[in-house]
């Protein structure tokens, strides 16, 4: 098992990635300035972009949103990878060979190269069965989309491919492109022949092939559907487990979803290609399916990380067919329901047409308006197990009520339990068992599942409010149980000094020579969220060895150093481009800045001084006046050196 990350690995990739090399793979950026770049945000819709990128810096941050912070956190957010995932992934980038605290592991240096040659024949394979679709031979695999309402660019955008009938085409163009067959075999794309002395052949012949990516977008396996009657295989046919594809780790569609389930916090799980082709050609883009397993664990964790499952919203919407074999998938997702603090629901169309055949048949409209008319999973999951009662007989009713109560209890939306309390008497009928037995019996079983040690206790209520948004300007106005931090009027020439001060010192501190750094310790801010920054510039300086123009990842160590209402604030001073035509001209205007800051703090001193020169008597204590007086005369002298500069 993987350990920590050590810390000065994941301070060294920060530094060496460019965060502007990144930031262009899913943002088209314009130079804004000297040093600064600007895009349309990828966080929020909007017409004229307000996205800003520091490269000196390695910060982001949006003013219309208030995103913000390093690399790391931009692909976090962009891919939704966990921390350590993304610092693996982008020291893979640079080639960057990471250590792990505790002796701990991570993926080795030639572990990498080759999960990279494995990524790299996977999408030359998606390219070749792409290109495959469009050749005589595969008339049959068009027809299959047609019919099913899939025009060439339906293909085009989900990447459905072909692979030929003969059994080395894949073979043949991958070790023309120069991959070894020592290589192939981990890919998962071919078989080995047990008759002719292991000799690989293509593993999908004769099949639509649909390229299966992960999260970040690589294809890591295929999905394959039979088109010919005389093909002996099964129906579907997905690459087998490997170092890359693991079937109950990967969601079809994830890729194309992502940014709609965060926006929306839905996500819609189907059971096939074809029904997450025809829900995001509909309108529904938050549909997934899982590849050949049923929905569980590990989907669910990266369910909850797109979602942001923390208990302040969100929906998950199950769509089953209406056979069997649907309700009991139905009745599989419900056992995992308590792993998610989002709602879960499910829907189904009377008819037990899948998402597919319903666009086909009724059109887009049809689609969207199933997944409005879901029924919370708890209700069907309630209703399908009163099947295995006689609720026309008093001990049916009880029994189903025993069975139920539990299932009640266990709704962690108060409001939502007592709804479903009343629901549950009506349902099972009231000729035997009322509505107070019913309260009684869900009231006992919620007491048992809050016991120590029950399975059930210390579940999460659902909330059905969202959290408070942060303030566009990623300081909130209101952040219940911490310091409040507000704008000043920014018509307070002091107050604009200090921010402009802070701005300076954020994506320049290399000009905090000896002088200025002890200049700008010693200077006091009078806005709360600026004098908390102060701190913070000062604990990162000391942290860097009081010389903050050398110290890397130099925001980053501020970042961290302020309360976590402030962090989004960092970003958006390390950003903000600063009025210079030129880097002459960006020098000179930093270096004024600095000054009026120290300039600023002698005027402070000055009144300090000499207020206390007024309060004294002269004669009483000659050797004090003529101590502040001297160094008033110091003060003077060393303003005027800095107006001099």
């Amino acid at each position: 098992m993987a350990g920590l990350i050590k810390r000065e690995d994941i301070d060294e990739v920060r530094q060496r990635t460019d965060i502007k090399e990144v930031v262009d793979g899913y943002v088209t950026l314009k130079s804004a300035g000297v040093g600064s770049w600007k895009g349309l945000c990828p966080f929020h819709d909007e017409r004229s972009p307000s996205f800003h990128v520091r490269p000196q810096m390695g910060s982001y941050h949006c003013f219309g949103c208030g995103e913000g912070g390093d690399v790391i956190s931009f692909v976090q957010k962009m891919d939704h990878t966990s921390f350590a995932e993304t610092v693996e992934k982008l020291a893979a980038r640079i080639g960057y060979e990471l250590r792990y605290e505790d002796g701990g592991t991570g993926p080795r240096r030639e572990d990498t190269g080759k999960r990279q040659r494995l990524l790299d024949a996977h999408k030359i394979a998606a390219e070749f069965y792409r290109e495959q679709l469009l050749t005589p031979g595969a008339a049959a695999g068009r027809a299959f989309l047609q019919e099913r309402g899939f025009d060439r660019a339906a293909a085009e955008h989900f990447g459905v491919g072909y692979a030929p009938q003969g059994w080395d085409g894949l073979l043949s163009h991958l070790t023309g492109r120069g991959f070894t067959l020592d290589e192939l075999k981990h890919t998962g794309m071919f078989s080995v022949s047990s008759n002719n002395a292991g000799r690989l052949y293509d593993r999908f012949r004769g099949r639509l092939i649909w390229p299966i990516r992960d999260i970040t977008g690589d294809t890591v396996g295929f999905g394959a559907r039979k088109l010919y009657e005389d093909d002996p295989g099964p129906k579907y046919l997905n690459t087998p487990e490997t170092s890359l594809y693991k079937k109950s780790q990967v969601l079809y569609g994830i890729d194309l979803a992502k940014r709609e389930i965060a926006r929306s916090r839905q996500l819609v799980v189907v059971e096939g290609y074809t029904d997450v082709m025809a829900c995001h050609l509909a309108g529904v883009g938050t549909a997934v399916a899982t590849c050949g397993t049923a929905f569980g664990a590990d989907h669910i964790k990266i369910a909850r990380r797109l979602l942001s499952d923390d208990g302040t919203g969100g929906e998950v919407i199950f769509t089953f067919d209406g056979d069997a074999a649907g309700q009991k998938a139905a009745l599989r997702a419900f056992e995992e329901d308590q792993r998610f603090n989002a709602q879960t629901y499910v829907a189904v169309d009377p008819t037990g047409a899948d998402p597919c055949d319903l666009r086909q048949n009724a059109g887009d409209q049809a689609v969207q308006d199933l997944i409005a008319t879901r029924r919370p999973l708890f209700e069907f999951a309630i209703k399908a197990s009163f099947e295995q009662f006689d609720l026309s007989t008093g001990e049916g009713q009880m029994k189903a009520l025993r069975h139920a109560a539990p299932i009640v209890a266990n709704i962690r939306d108060v409001s939502l339990r007592s709804v479903y309390t009343r629901e549950l008497s009506r349902w099972l009928g009231m000729q035997f068992v009322g509505e107070d037995q019913v309260a009684r019996a869900v009231s006992a079983a919620a007491k048992r599942a809050a016991q120590p040690g029950s399975e059930r206790s210390g579940a999460p209520e659902r909330s059905a409010e969202r959290a408070p948004a942060n303030a566009p300007d990623g300081v909130p106005e209101q952040v219940p149980g911490r310091t409040q931090f507000t704008r000043p009027d920014p018509r307070d020439p002091v107050a604009r000094m200090e921010r402009e001060a802070l701005e300076v010192v954020l994506q320049y501190p290399q000009l905090l020579d000896g002088g200025q750094w002890e200049n700008f310790v010693d200077s006091r801010f009078s806005v709360p969220a600026y004098a908390a920054l102060h701190d913070a510039v000062r604990a990162a300086g000391a942290a860097g060895g009081q010389n903050p123009g050398t110290a890397s990842n130099w925001v980053e160590r501020v970042r961290q150093e302020v309360p976590e209402v402030l962090r989004g604030f960092v970003s958006e001073l390390a950003v903000t481009p600063l009025p210079a035509k030129d880097a002459d001209a960006l020098t000179l205007y930093c270096r004024d800045i600095l000054n009026r800051l120290a300039e600023l703090r002698i005027t402070r001193l000055k009144a300090e001084k000499l207020s206390a020169l007024q309060r004294l008597d002269p004669a009483g204590d000659p050797a004090l006046f003529q101590q502040l007086n001297r160094e008033l005369m110091e003060l003077e002298m060393e303003r005027r050196a800095l107006r001099s500069d």
